[in-house]
């Protein structure tokens, strides 16, 4: 194999493993933003739920001072009941005070049904509070660890980065720029084998000649059809698949 081929596949492996580093740490953000979401979307359900609790409290006490009128209402026509000496004033006394105990009936009613309703929320209040707390935690400690995982992905991306400035600069010029345009134009599939006498890359047959170019190992040989740069090992089949 040409010293410049092994030295592009040295190269073409460090690059990838740049690469997956660089995809790693793309990840990273996004998952700190998940766990973050997460969290604040179950803070913001217990406080929701507190909310209601304090809502149907409200509802009901504004229901109680209800009440409290309906029967000072009750007191005040039964007052002037006793006071009034006409028959038809009295009926219809009657009347009022009857219409203001149904009204009270309905409003206990209505007073029993948000208690109801107080003692669910509040039950969902304990629940969502213990999840959010528990989340909380565990958001803290996912946080904690993504710090540490890119930290140390840097670091290495780092090292490897300078590792690579060196492989390249020990690329012959002629070929570094021809790699580099591949890399970026074939999926960082710049350097390709021989694979049953077909490109390791784009998988199109290759001319006998071409297949013989890099047997010789004299010169770097192209790809016809795709034009990354192919090269062949002893262990490579070159027979035509069926």
């Amino acid at each position: 194999m040409l010293e410049v081929i092994e030295k592009l596949l040295l190269l073409q492996d460090r690059d990838r493993d740049i690469h997956s580093l660089e995809t790693e740490l793309s990840a990273i953000d996004p998952q700190r933003r998940l766990a973050r979401t997460k969290a604040e979307q179950t803070r913001n359900a217990a406080d929701a739920a507190r909310q209601r609790v304090r809502q149907l409290e409200s509802e009901r006490k504004e229901l109680e001072l209800e009440v409290v009128s309906k029967r000072q209402q009750i007191e005040k026509y039964e007052l002037q009941q006793y006071q009034t000496r006409k028959n038809d004033e009295y009926r219809a006394l009657t009347h009022e005070i009857d219409t203001c105990k149904a009204a009270i009936l309905k409003i206990e009613d209505r007073e029993l049904d948000l208690m109801e309703q107080a003692e669910i929320a509040q039950n969902q209040v304990k629940t969502l509070s213990r999840e959010a707390e528990t989340l909380g935690r565990e958001t803290e400690r996912q946080l904690s660890e993504l710090d540490q995982r890119e930290t140390a992905l840097r670091q290495r991306l780092a090292e490897l980065q300078a590792g690579r400035q060196a492989l390249a600069a020990s690329v012959e010029e002629s070929a570094l720029p021809r790699y580099e345009r591949l890399r970026q134009t074939k999926g960082g599939r710049a350097v390709v084998g021989v694979e049953h006498s077909a490109c390791g890359g784009c998988h199109v047959k290759l001319p006998p000649q071409v297949v013989l170019q890099c047997r010789s190992n004299v010169e770097l040989v192209l790809c016809p059809n795709c034009g990354r740069i192919l090269y062949y090992t002893r262990d490579m089949d070159l027979a035509v698949a069926e």
